[in-house]
């Protein structure tokens, strides 16, 4: 049985997560970045899509960076990075699409992903946010062209922010916690260890915050707070650098 967390799943689009399981191969992992094997992954990645009903080229995934770069994925790109990573979208860690029944896909092991709808327009995206993408504010990046240069409204946007890594597993040194701090709004997110002298960050709501300086109501924006290091359905990297990947997606559907 395919372990997914599903988020939204609707008359028009789906959003969800896929969950790590002893009971699934390679504990479902998702990445053919990180894994043992790319066959087993890809086994992964055909029942994933048959769960949701959808093939496995209608997935499209992109070659992640840690970058603030992003995509707008077209209907001829249906299939890029689905079944091995030379025709990912390269150097990029945020898409989004206004066509349907594509399923966009992000990897992460403690990083935040957001998934993103807007029914108004017809608009999905996915967005990948580890500590390097928020400072370098990719999610922040990504709205202000969407309603900037694609003239969406912030209110019609409904956010949902994946499992990620805790603010208490999330400890760093003074070199991260001054391109936290720099950021100008993240302080109140952090707090200081006197006992290990680490500084520890929500970077889930760090992201949280930069949707909402975007214009999105506070109230459109919802949050799974489980963390990928504590629980057993998780991947983690902090835990365990050979981890695998969850796959966080959003599909708008055709019909």
């Amino acid at each position: 049985m395919m372990k997914t967390k599903i988020y939204l799943d609707d008359d028009n689009f789906i959003a969800g997560m896929t969950l790590k399981s002893d009971h699934l191969p390679e504990n479902n992992n998702m990445a053919l970045h990180s894994c043992i094997s790319p066959e087993t992954v890809l086994g992964n990645r055909k029942s994933f899509t048959g769960f949701i009903g959808f093939r496995l080229n209608d997935l499209v995934c992109a070659r992640q960076t840690h970058s603030a770069n992003f995509h707008e994925v077209t209907a001829a790109e249906k299939g890029k990075g689905a079944d091995r990573m030379e025709t990912a979208i390269p150097d990029t860690d945020a898409l989004y699409t206004y066509e349907p029944d594509l399923v966009l896909a992000s990897f992460s092991a403690d990083c935040v992903p957001v998934m993103f709808w807007n029914r108004k327009e017809g608009l999905i995206g996915v967005i990948h946010s580890g500590w390097q993408g928020t400072v370098k504010e990719i999610t922040s990046d990504l709205f202000d062209h969407l309603i900037q240069e694609r003239h969406c409204r912030p209110e019609d946007f409904r956010i949902q922010l994946g499992a990620a890594l805790s603010q208490e597993r999330f400890e760093v040194d003074e070199d991260v916690f001054k391109r936290f701090h720099a950021l100008g709004y993240a302080d109140e997110f952090i707090y200081f260890n006197e006992e290990t002298h680490k500084y520890h960050i929500d970077n889930q709501l760090t992201v949280k915050r930069q949707c909402e300086l975007a214009g999105i109501p506070p109230e459109q924006i919802a949050i799974d707070r489980t963390c990928t290091f504590g629980s057993a359905e998780g991947f983690s990297y902090r835990q365990n650098r050979q981890a695998g990947r969850h796959m966080s997606f959003m599909v708008r559907k055709s019909g």
